[in-house]
């Protein structure tokens, strides 16, 4: 899973990344309000943690701004504001849960799994089907045909991305973030070796590259046997 954490206190920010990384996710973190805003109208995340007293922007008015912009991204509200007031506020702009600080980092995680688990009842509904596969994001779980394989975290991540957007090329950039997030630097070979071991399971045609761009699904591929 993908997370911004956008968070101006640099030591809990630091300790926050540590414990959510722990869990495999990617995690990008951001310091200022109006960045906050431009990443979440410009890239992906499957949740964003969202301090209130911000540089340039308040979350509030990050929270009300991505919504307005049809953003439907979960949000879950990290602020030391305990009034009542202020907390349905940010419900009612649109977050979608409000923890206060102190909070322990277990509760976090347990407000994590709610969120990204609301609207999706059950395994099913929350896969994504291209041709012959269908990915589970949630449990890894990829079938190809009537073969089924749990994916390692990496190729979990890209193959999820490539899935959202069939038929259109993924840079290596961005497949990179979605792997590292905006921090962390990858080897210079590691997306090949990943892409390699993708196509290996789904066929060689399924996912091609465009040389000196990045990869592209290929849906038409992707609903044929692979060849021998």
């Amino acid at each position: 899973m993908r997370i911004l954490l956008v968070e101006d206190d640099h030591l809990l920010a630091r300790t926050m990344l540590d414990m959510l990384r722990e869990d495999q996710n990617t995690v990008d973190w951001l310091d200022d309000g109006q960045q906050a805003l431009n990443a979440l109208g410009d890239e992906h995340f499957d949740l964003a943690i969202l301090d209130l007293t911000l540089p340039r922007m308040d979350g509030l008015e990050i929270v009300r701004r991505s919504r307005q912009q049809g953003n439907q991204t979960p949000i879950i509200i990290l602020t030391a504001r305990a009034n009542l007031d202020e907390k349905l506020q940010g419900l009612d702009a649109g977050a979608d849960d409000y923890l206060t600080k102190p909070f322990a980092m277990a509760e976090l995680k347990a407000r994590i799994r709610a969120v990204t688990r609301r609207g999706r009842p059950d395994s099913q509904s929350a896969g994504i089907t291209v041709g012959r596969l269908t990915l589970n994001p949630d449990t890894g779980n990829l079938s190809i045909g009537a073969d089924s394989v749990v994916l390692p975290r990496s190729e979990l991540q890209i193959l999820h991305y490539l899935m959202r957007h069939p038929d259109q090329v993924a840079t290596r950039r961005r497949l990179e973030e979605q792997l590292y997030g905006w921090e962390q630097g990858a080897e210079s070979n590691a997306l090949e070796v990943h892409v390699h071991h993708l196509r290996r399971r789904v066929g060689k045609a399924t996912i091609r590259t465009l040389r000196g761009v990045g990869y592209l699904l290929d849906s038409e591929a992707a609903s044929q046997e692979p060849a021998e």
